[in-house]
């Protein structure tokens, strides 16, 4: 077998055996999808009115929200990440993982791709919730499957991210608020809620050129949905070339955390 196919089908095994957690926690893929729900509901109906402002209607808003929530989810599903592998350390479950003849590499990756698999299922849930609340795919059904395609992308490359933190943080409880708190500012400022020109001063610049920002213009862009009547159109390079910005903006999140995971992840089963 081909030092290739050897991490492949090593990651193979430790996907499934994360997804398999998963199951046996029901819990958590309660709490991937209620929330998202929740938001959905209150944006659409409590606060859409107040937001969508003059020109815009709630149908408006809500096909402009959607493609937010979806980023929104996806990267907070990062944090189990972050807690998969605290739980793993605290449990001892590294150290068996170290003494079994398999590649160090394939144990992020298949709790990579494990979190990748409920990704995809939460955006299910949450695509059966948009349409629900009037939600529409105005694009082609290949700019639908590339349009997820983005958001599935972008939340593969937060996943390291989340590795990483996962692997140097002390123990699950830190994990359970590391694994969050840099959650909210790279999703709130950003054009998932609000326009991004309606941000003020350094909040606006923030948000032009937030990689979150590029991934949810871009989905937006390709699944048809349009910002609200009387909202000023996205401006700015970032911007007009979203889906440019955003794959190169997922690229280099995983080249940077990859090697920072693994090498975090040799140090830590070397002990």
């Amino acid at each position: 077998m081909t030092a290739l196919a050897k991490v492949l089908s090593d990651s193979g095994v430790i996907t499934w055996r994360n997804v398999m957690n998963v199951r046996r926690n029901p819990e958590w893929l309660l709490g991937a999808t209620l929330f998202p729900i929740m938001f959905v509901l209150m944006f659409a109906y409590v606060f859409g009115g107040a937001i969508g402002g003059p020109g815009g209607d709630s149908v408006e808003y809500r096909e402009f929200l959607i493609a937010g929530i979806f980023a929104q989810t996806v990267a907070f599903n990062s944090s189990y990440t972050v807690i998969g592998f605290a739980n793993d350390l605290q449990k001892g479950i590294i150290d068996r993982f170290r003494s079994l003849p398999i590649s160090r590499f394939a144990v992020i990756v298949g709790r990579t791709t494990a979190d990748q698999v409920l990704s995809v299922v939460v955006l299910v849930v949450m695509s059966a919730c948009g349409l629900l609340i009037g939600w529409r795919i105005r694009g082609s059904f290949l700019d639908a499957v590339l349009g997820y395609l983005m958001i599935l992308l972008f939340a593969f490359a937060l996943s390291w991210v989340g590795a990483y933190i996962g692997l140097i943080t002390p123990s699950v409880e830190v994990a359970n608020s590391v694994g969050l708190i840099w959650m909210f500012p790279l999703t709130f400022i950003s054009s998932a809620f609000v326009p991004q020109e309606s941000l003020p001063g350094v909040l606006g610049t923030i948000a032009d050129w937030n990689p979150f920002t590029a991934a949810v213009n871009a989905t937006r862009d390709l699944f048809g949905n349009v910002s609200p009547a009387g909202w000023p159109p996205p401006s700015g390079w970032p911007a007009e070339n979203a889906a440019l910005y955003a794959i190169v903006s997922s690229v280099a999140i995983i080249a940077i955390f990859a090697p920072l995971a693994t090498a975090r992840y040799r140090r830590v089963a070397s002990k």
